[in-house]
């Protein structure tokens, strides 16, 4: 028997019979906004449909112009199009899958000078303040959903999404924070209430039989003058009467200050939402965030929190995700560890989408991994089973290639084994366990506590060596760098090297803002913990969810220092940065910038801060100062006659970069 039997059973949802439980979650991919990507997007579409999901919702859709989220943006608004899109409604049909597009106008979010909303209050993530909409201008707007929903259906969708959650315009009608109408939309709860209401009812009348509605409700909107959840439950409530099919969930407003999705977040932290809303309706209710195995859907679907699960960016990761759990092989899921790095990321940089485990998420028509003929098979040793050499070896091997990992460690992993000892990164693991059994059931050897040189390389018949061999800490030269006190981030993090209560950290990238928390935090979180320490709370107790947070006093003292005199923390990424900023200010820990390093004694680092000579005191002093790729084989190799490859880190440790070692690694497989 399947150990997933909720999650691979049918549903009759409106008027369909969906062939499993798994929701492919709205995310926009930036192949959406130009009709020369269509077919681009619709390779994308059909690996996932081809993988086995029940159905997919695409990325956001304008209604009309003004609710534009860029500049000529996404938008259905012409038969032509929407024709246009059957090339992606094809493509899912064409595997079994149902598609429905999602219908979001951006309202105050939209990064125009065009954007109109409920209300004219500037929104704090763009820079443009929008209008108001008259009377007449959101009665429009209804029509304009209906419109656009009738335009999908011409394009082959099954159905829509109407996106009524995350702040967009639907939701910025339903509060008070961004609604202060005194017409018939607005002044009161139950007035706010008509808008999400009539472009349900509206779209309804117009698409008629045969046709589904979704409609996605914040359950929890994580902002101050929010709705109650007596509110939420009414809401629900008059879009079901009002025809919407089943209601998907959203968590939080984009301007919210509590992350909702970052690998920090504790798996399936909101799926008690989903659960009372369930039973406020009768139309199936989607659970979604942070759900990224087999196993957590199917535990939300037994404990009846859900009728389905979501997941966006589980299925970039992976998009046999449903295909591998039906033949009992969910342990070869190549799991989603939240990053947002190469996703989210790179759409708030208007760049394509992708997926830091899987960088051929879309690129598909770009980046394949095309089986090699017998012929043209080659024997490749990789050096170095980090993240890029485990990811090579595991691409080389699907194509066809025979490869033996050489490891110099009793463990794979590399920085990525580093960067799961970080409280709230535990889910690199996940890839680590995904690339051990790719190489098993590929017949990759991998060859543990393995020294090579090259003299045992040359003339062992490699037709190709790939180098990845990875960084090693910088050392920086400062006075008393080899104090007893002085351990560098690695040996902190591997626990080769004691740590006291009172720390100072040289260096404030990406690694000395993990190593603050490592040195901080007191343990991986429960969900229950992580909620007060964010202050999550109940939006039946106060309204929006909101309460003070509760902070646990911190494991250690803390001191983060940079050289650099810009703001500790520019530098991480837009999703992610503000979190573990949040996180240290929380905890206390201390940041100093513009610093001098001039000597480390027994009293701890003494520095000069704005002309000031200051000692920090510190039992510990863990240095963060950047790295140095470790890539001795690869000239010698090369003399030999060797053709050789150089990945990761080896080649580039200007910054631990995972996004870029994994893409280089698998873009050499596809070429060789």
């Amino acid at each position: 028997m399947n150990d997933h039997p909720l999650l691979l059973s049918p549903l009759d949802v409106g008027p369909f019979t969906l062939r499993n439980r798994v929701v492919m979650g709205s995310m926009h991919t930036g192949m959406e906004d130009r009709a020369k990507h269509l077919p681009e997007l619709a390779a994308y579409v059909a690996e996932r449909a081809k993988g086995g999901v029940a159905m997919i919702v695409t990325g956001g859709y304008a209604p009309h112009w003004r609710g534009w989220l860029l500049p000529a943006g996404s938008q259905m608004t012409s038969r032509r199009l929407a024709e246009k899109h059957r090339l992606v409604t094809d493509a899912a049909h064409e595997h079994g899958a149902r598609i429905v597009l999602q219908l979001l106008h951006a309202g105050r979010y939209g990064y125009t000078p065009f954007n109109k909303a409920a209300s004219s209050r500037q929104s704090p993530i763009t820079p443009f303040r929008p209008r108001a909409m008259s009377t007449r201008e959101v009665e429009a707007c209804v029509g304009h959903f209906a419109d656009a929903a009738a335009l999908a259906r011409v394009a082959g969708y099954d159905g829509v999404e109407i996106m009524g959650s995350e702040g967009y315009l639907v939701n910025q009608f339903l509060a008070a924070r961004t609604n202060d109408r005194t017409d018939a939309w607005g002044g009161s709860a139950s007035k706010r209430m008509r808008f999400p209401e009539a472009v349900v009812r509206r779209v309804r009348e117009r698409t008629g039989a045969g046709f589904l509605v979704q409609y996605r409700m914040s359950l929890l909107d994580l902002v101050d003058d929010a709705q109650t959840w007596d509110e939420t439950a009414e809401l629900a409530h008059r879009v079901e009467a009002a025809g919407a099919d089943v209601i998907n969930t959203g968590i939080g407003w984009h301007e919210a200050r509590i992350p909702t999705i970052v690998t920090s977040v504790p798996r399936a932290a909101f799926a008690w939402t989903t659960a009372r809303l369930r039973a406020e309706v009768g139309v199936p209710v989607v659970a979604s965030n942070r759900i990224n195995t087999p196993d957590v859907a199917e535990r939300i679907l037994a404990a009846g929190q859900a009728d389905l699960v979501s997941m966006a960016r589980p299925l970039l990761a992976d998009p046999e995700f449903v295909a591998k759990t039906a033949a009992g092989r969910a342990d070869e899921i190549n799991t989603c560890i939240a990053c947002n790095q190469a996703c989210l990321d790179h759409t708030f940089a208007n760049e394509r989408a992708s997926c830091l485990v899987n960088p051929r998420a879309g690129h598909e028509t770009t980046l394949v991994l095309l089986p090699v003929p017998p012929q043209r098979r080659r024997r490749v040793a990789v050096v170095g089973a980090g993240p890029a050499g485990l990811s090579a070896a595991v691409a080389l091997a699907e194509r066809g290639h025979e490869v033996e990992v050489m490891e110099a460690e009793e463990q794979v992993g590399g920085q990525f084994r580093l960067a799961m000892r970080i409280p709230g990164k535990g889910e690199f693991a996940e890839t680590l366990r995904f690339w051990t059994r790719r190489c098993e059931v590929l017949g990759v050897k991998v060859h543990l506590g393995t020294r090579v040189d090259v003299d045992s390389l040359v003339g062992a018949g490699w037709d190709d060596v790939v180098v990845a061999t990875g960084v090693r800490p910088r050392v920086p030269e400062v006075e008393g760098v080899d104090h007893p006190s002085v351990v560098t981030y690695a040996e902190a993090l591997r626990g080769e090297r004691a740590v006291g209560d009172r720390v100072a950290i040289m260096g404030a990238g990406g690694v000395g803002f993990d190593v603050a928390e490592f040195c901080t935090s007191r343990s991986h979180e429960t969900a229950e913990a992580w909620m007060r320490r964010w202050g999550v709370g109940d939006p039946a107790v106060v309204r929006g969810g909101l309460v003070e947070k509760v902070h646990e006093t911190p494991l250690r003292q803390v001191t983060l220092l940079q050289r650099k005199t810009t703001p500790l923390g520019k530098g991480l990424a837009k999703t992610t940065g503000w979190v573990h900023r949040t996180t240290l200010r929380d905890a206390g820990v201390e940041m100093l910038r513009g610093v001098t390093y001039e000597r480390i004694d027994d009293a701890g680092l003494h520095v000069t801060v704005d002309g000031r000579a200051r000692l920090v005191e510190a039992d510990t002093v863990i240095v963060c100062t950047g790295q140095e790729s470790v890539s001795d084989l690869a000239e010698p190799l090369r003399a030999a006659g060797v053709t050789v490859h150089v990945v990761g880190g080896a080649d580039v440790a200007a910054e631990l970069d995972a996004e870029r070692a994994i893409r280089q690694a698998t873009e050499l497989a596809a070429r060789l």
